[in-house]
C-alpha cells in the first residue's frame, strides 16, 4: 500500500507542533515509485518524492532536506530553533562540519536565536553563499563570516529579514526598465507640457491615496500630502525621526504621533452594532521598536547595495514592512504608498522629479492589492489569539513578534511590479494625452466664447461629470449667461476631445 510521509519542513513542523505561517512550499516522500511530482493548489506549491528521497530520522536530516529542496524559510526556522534540543543540532553539524548545509543551518541558528554553538571555527574550505543568488535576491557582496566560513547575503538581520524568491515572474519583470520606458513616453511630449503634468500628477497621487483609505480629506490635508509628496524626491525618508515628521504633516493635528504607538491596533470593519470582523491584527506595542528598528536596518543595507537588488523590490519591503508594522495610530496607509515612491527615487529608478500614480493603479484594481495585503495577513489572522473588549480594545495573547519579523515578500513584491508596470505603460501616457485634449478642448470653447479661466474649468468639469452636458441647476446656478447655441457647442466640443477620458478628472 502507498505512504506518503511528510519531509523537510513539514516534517518538522509536524513533529514539533510549530505554530507558523505556512511556507510556500510542502513536501513528503512516497513508499513507492521513481519519480517526483509537483502540483500546484491555492497558489501552494505540493511535491511529492520517491523513496529514494527519504532524508532520515533526525532533525538535521529534515533541516538538510528543507533547505536543499523546499528553500529558506527564517520563520519556520526561528519557530523551530526556539524548541528543538541544542545539543540534537549540534551533533548533527559535527557529523558534516564542512558540508554547506550544515554550515547554514549553523549560522542560522545564531543569527536567529543570539546563541553561539559549542562549536570550534571552520578553518579551512572556501566560503559558501548564505542564500543562493540564483534563487533569492539577496545583497552583494554581502559580508562574511568566517566562524562558519558562510556570506551573509541577507535582506536584513535578526530583528527584520525578509525573503524575496527569484521567481520566473519577477525575473521577467526585471527586464521591463522602468526608467527608460518612462524616458520614452516622455519624449513624445514638449517640455512645457511635462512640467504641467508633474503638477497634476501629484495631485492624482495624492487623491487616489486617500481614496483608497475611503477618505476625503479637507483641502489643507490634500496641500500638506502633495507638498510631501514633492519631498519624497529629495532624500531619503527612512528613519524614525522623518517617519514621525512625515506622519504629522499628513493626519489630521490632533492624530499627530510624537513616537512610535504605545497601543494595540487592528483593522477591521463593523458587520453590526456590536460585531467587527478582524482583518489584521498589527505587532504587540512592545515589539514595534525593534521591529521598525529591523526594517529600517534592512532599508539601509538593500540602498548600500543598490546595485544587486532591483528599486521595485526594495520598495515592495520597506512599503509592505512598514504598513504590516504599522508603528502609527493614523497615516500608515498613506506613508506606506509614500515610501513606494520615495524608494523609487532613491534607486533611480524614475526620471528625477516625476511622480508615477502608483495608488491610481491600485484604486483601478483594488482586488489585487489586497491580495498583496493579504498574502501574509489572512494566513497570520489564523495564529493569533486575542480578545476585544465592549470598547473595542485588542489584547494579543502570546508571544507574536516573530511572525512579523520574517516575511516571505515575494508576492508582494510581484504585484508592485506589476502596478508600477501598468502604472508606467497606460496610467502615465494617459495622464499626458488627457493634458494634450484638454488643452485642445480649452481652446476649441474659448472660439465659442472667451471666459474666465477659472469658470471654463468649472465648466469642463461639469459636463464630464454629466455626460458631456451642462445639467440645468448647474446652468442656472452657475452659466446663465451661456446662449442655447453657445451651449450646444461646448458640449459637444467636450463630447469629441475628452468623453472618453473622463474618468481621469472625476
Amino acid at each position: 500500500m502507498k505512504k506518503v510521509s511528510a519531509a523537510g519542513y513539514e516534517f518538522l513542523i509536524k513533529k514539533y507542533q510549530l505554530r507558523v505561517i505556512p511556507h510556500w512550499r510542502t513536501s513528503s516522500v512516497s513508499s513507492v515509485g521513481t519519480l517526483k511530482t509537483t502540483i500546484v493548489k491555492d497558489g501552494l506549491e505540493i511535491t511529492t518524492f520517491p523513496p529514494v528521497r527519504w532524508p532520515g530520522d533526525t532533525i538535521g536530516d529534515h533541516l538538510e532536506f528543507a533547505l536543499k529542496y523546499d528553500g529558506t524559510n527564517l520563520g519556520i526556522l526561528s519557530a523551530l530553533f526556539s524548541v528543538v534540543s541544542t545539543f540534537e543540532i549540534t551533533s548533527w553539524i559535527e557529523s558534516k562540519p564542512t558540508g554547506k548545509y550544515a554550515r547554514r543551518i549553523w549560522f542560522l541558528f545564531e543569527f536567529l536565536t543570539g546563541n553561539a554553538l559549542p562549536l570550534n571555527d571552520v578553518i579551512q574550505g572556501n566560503y559558501i553563499p548564505l542564500l543562493e543568488p540564483g534563487e533569492y535576491y539577496t545583497v552583494n557582496p554581502g559580508v562574511r563570516v568566517k566562524r562558519q566560513r558562510v556570506v551573509n547575503n541577507l535582506l536584513g538581520s535578526r530583528e527584520f529579514c525578509p525573503i524575496v524568491r527569484r521567481n520566473s515572474v519577477l525575473s521577467s519583470m526585471e527586464e521591463f526598465d522602468i526608467h527608460r520606458r518612462c524616458g520614452e513616453i516622455l519624449g513624445s511630449y514638449p517640455p512645457s507640457l511635462i512640467r504641467r503634468a508633474l503638477s497634476y500628477l501629484y495631485s492624482k497621487e495624492t487623491q487616489s491615496s486617500f481614496e483608497i483609505e475611503h477618505l476625503k480629506p479637507s483641502a489643507s490635508r490634500v496641500e500638506r500630502f502633495i507638498a510631501s509628496l514633492e519631498m519624497a524626491t529629495k532624500r531619503d525618508f527612512c528613519n524614525k525621526k522623518d517617519l514621525i515628521g512625515l506622519q504629522n504633516r499628513i493626519v489630521d493635528d490632533r492624530f499627530r504621533d510624537s513616537d512610535y504607538r504605545k497601543n494595540q491596533n487592528y483593522i477591521g470593519e463593523m458587520i453590526s452594532f456590536r460585531d467587527q470582523r478582524i482583518h489584521f491584527v498589527c505587532p504587540k506595542p512592545e515589539d514595534v521598536e525593534s521591529l521598525m528598528g529591523g526594517l529600517l536596518d534592512s532599508h539601509t543595507n538593500m540602498l548600500e547595495n543598490a546595485a544587486s537588488l532591483p528599486p521595485v523590490i526594495h520598495a515592495a519591503i520597506v512599503a509592505f514592512g512598514f504598513v504590516y508594522m504599522h508603528p502609527f495610530e493614523d497615516g500608515n496607509g498613506r506613508i506606506h504608498r509614500f515610501l513606494i515612491h520615495n524608494i523609487l527615487f532613491l534607486g533611480n529608478a524614475v526620471p528625477e522629479g516625476l511622480m508615477i500614480p502608483v495608488s491610481a493603479a491600485m484604486l483601478k484594481k483594488p482586488d489585487l492589492y489586497d491580495y498583496a495585503l493579504e498574502a501574509f495577513s489572512r494566513p497570520l489572522l489564523s495564529l493569533l489569539k486575542f480578545d476585544l473588549d465592549e470598547l473595542g480594545q485588542m489584547t494579543v495573547m502570546g508571544e507574536t513578534g516573530n511572525f512579523y519579523r520574517y516575511i516571505d515578500m515575494t508576492v508582494q513584491a510581484e504585484i508592485l511590479f506589476e502596478f508600477v508596470k501598468m502604472t508606467v505603460d497606460q496610467e502615465l501616457a494617459l495622464e499626458l494625452d488627457f493634458l494634450v485634449d484638454y488643452d485642445r478642448a480649452r481652446k476649441a470653447i474659448q472660439e465659442v466664447i472667451d471666459m474666465p479661466d477659472q469658470k471654463l474649468d468649472l465648466l469642463i468639469k461639469f459636463c464630464l461629470q454629466n455626460n458631456c452636458r451642462l445639467s440645468a441647476g448647474k446652468r442656472k446656478t452657475y452659466y446663465a449667461f451661456l446662449k442655447n447655441d453657445e451651449l450646444e457647442a461646448i458640449e459637444e466640443i467636450v463630447q469629441k476631445e475628452l468623453f472618453s477620458k473622463r474618468s481621469l478628472i472625476e
